[in-house]
Order: C-alpha cells, then structure tokens, then sequence
C-alpha cells in the first residue's frame, strides 16, 4: 500500500475483478500500485523509459492473468510486484546491461541491519550481471526468495515481511541472514 494512503484496498478481490472483465477494477489497481511498482521496475532497469515500457507490459499482463491469481499461493500486490520484477530482469536480460549498486539503498539496508551489512555489501558490490543474479535467485527456497526481495526491493521491515508471510519474526530474519550467504556464495 502506498505510504501516503492509509486507506485499506483489497488487491486479491481487484485482481478477481479483473479475471471477470472489470476495467474499473484494473483502473484501481493501476492508481493504486503505478507509483510503487514504477519504483521497482525504476531500480531494476535504472532506464526511465525502459521502466515505463515494462510497467506498461506489466499492467497488460496483469490484466490477461489475473484469472490465474491464486490468493493461496500468495498476496495480490505481491504477485503484481513479481510480475513487474520478473519483465524488468527481462528487459535488462534483453539489453545485456549490468547491475547496478544504489549507494543510497545500501546506506539504507547497512543502518536497517548491521550484523548483515557485509554480506550485503559483499555480494551486491561484485560486478554481477542481472541475469545471474535472477538465476541466483531462483535457486533460493520460496521463503527466503520472498524474504529477500519484500526486504530489498520492496524495502519491507522484518517485521511488515513476518506479517505479511504470516511467519515468526525470528524465521524471517534468518530467511533473509541464509537467503542473503546463499546469494554471495552464488555471485562469488
């Protein structure tokens, strides 16, 4: 949910609208989450324009999938957020570019969790390129994957990620502790 909006907004009955042809219902998703997901297209493709193209992409596959939404397997705005991730790794694939580091967002995850921070720091400073670190990725565990990235590209608390995954506070922190020594030990 967007900071600047308290109001409570049910991603998973949007998205069931949508599987029955309601465009109003694609609207509200669209004003709800365009800003968010831009951000994360935005970090991920480090282009504007190419961000632009993949959240355009994004909210047409949203709208051609949203029948296949399962909300047992996982929250509305999560699945959105994996959709707009998965098209950024894409278009990044597609463009051969590499990962760049955020300077501000490594500041921000070194003060959030310092016993992590040289993992981190570690592993995101290698000259990677996206496409390693999607497969990286991919090899971690369900709950680990979704640790990290609500952690980090998300920018979700432990504590909004243990309560979003309905998990011990404990369990997520070790998820993102081992899911982020998995990804160094993979980029290495």
């Amino acid at each position: 949910m967007p900071s600047n909006d308290p109001t409570p907004f049910d991603h998973n009955a949007a998205l069931a609208a949508c599987a029955r042809g309601d465009q109003g219902a694609l609207q509200r998703l669209y004003e709800r989450e365009n800003r968010f997901l831009m951000g994360v297209a935005l970090r991920i493709v480090r282009d504007r324009a190419a961000a632009e193209d993949v959240l355009h992409d994004a909210f047409m596959a949203i709208w051609n999938r949203a029948s296949t939404f399962d909300p047992a397997r996982g929250e509305g705005r999560g699945w959105m957020c994996s959709i707009v991730r998965n098209g950024a790794l894409s278009a990044v694939r597609a463009s051969a570019r590499t990962v760049s580091v955020d300077e501000e967002l490594l500041d921000d995850l070194q003060d959030a969790e310092p016993q992590a921070a040289p993992d981190m720091l570690d592993a995101f400073s290698m000259r990677s390129t996206l496409g390693q670190l999607d497969h990286c990725l991919e090899r971690l565990d369900v709950a680990k994957r979704n640790c990290v990235l609500l952690a980090y590209l998300d920018g979700c608390t432990h504590v909004e990620i243990a309560d979003r995954l309905s998990a011990p506070l404990g369990s997520v922190k070790a998820w993102i502790r081992r899911g982020m020594a998995s990804l160094k030990e993979c980029l290495a």
